[in-house]
């Protein structure tokens, strides 16, 4: 199969017609500001492609790749990209709400000031990747999962991840300075949930951890400045100086 030209522009027809026929290789193809909502893209290789505010809600994308891409305020509410690759792709502003991101890489991606709302990343892989300002907040119906995520040194500063599960999540040398992890709104009888989750050498200065359950958890070497914890359930959790919280 031939692969498109870089920066080649393609409408919406035309990748529908040839995946359909087989192809899967869209490299560098340009379809900013395109529709592809609600179709079926198993499989799909977006690499470096310009996806930039293109409308992309519902559609499976599982297992597709997105390598590089610019996916910039590009909405993807709902969307499946289970065990998708977006490693290293930009998702600025980008709308994820309600997402299915299972097992997925988005290992040193940009996502800064996206929405995760009520999103699905269990077990997917955040290493490097920058969060800053995402909001992580339930949506009306279900909450942001990321248990046992990989979120090692990924930047979560100013972060909202009020009620958020984050149990088993790796967190090692994250940064979480001013993140919200406390109880807020609609979702305000809902804790965030860290339980067994490793902090170990992360930031989480003037982070807001009230009510939190970090039950278990290991925030050995963390850096606790102006850290709040009002209310929060740190029995069993290894605190900065390795004792056992009692």
């Amino acid at each position: 199969m031939a692969v498109p030209s870089p920066q080649s522009n393609m409408n919406v027809d035309e990748i529908l017609s040839r995946y359909t026929a087989g192809e899967r290789h869209f490299h560098q193809v340009n379809l900013q500001e395109q529709d592809l909502i609600n179709t079926h893209l198993q499989g799909i290789d977006f690499s470096q492609a310009d996806l930039r505010q293109t409308r992309l809600g519902k559609t499976d994308f599982s297992q597709a790749i997105f390598r590089d891409a610019d996916l910039s305020e590009a909405i993807l509410w709902g969307a499946d990209l289970s065990e998708a690759d977006l490693y290293h792709a930009v998702l600025r502003e980008a709308d994820l709400s309600g997402a299915k991101l299972i097992r997925a890489c988005l290992s040193q991606a940009n996502l800064s000031k996206a929405s995760l709302s009520g999103a699905n990343l269990t077990e997917a892989s955040l290493l490097h990747t920058i969060l800053f300002e995402v909001d992580f907040r339930p949506s009306a119906d279900q909450q942001t999962n990321l248990g046992y995520a990989i979120l090692s040194n990924a930047d979560l500063s100013y972060a909202k991840l009020n009620a958020t599960l984050l149990h088993h999540a790796n967190l090692e040398g994250a940064k979480l300075c001013r993140a919200n992890l406390s109880k807020q709104g609609q979702w305000g009888d809902v804790a965030t949930d860290l339980s067994y989750s490793n902090l170990r050498g992360a930031d989480l200065s003037y982070a807001d951890f009230s009510g939190a359950i970090l039950k278990n958890a290991d925030l050995s070497g963390a850096d606790l400045t102006k850290t709040i914890f009002t209310d929060a359930d740190l029995t069993g959790a290894i605190m900065p100086d390795g004792k056992v919280h009692n």
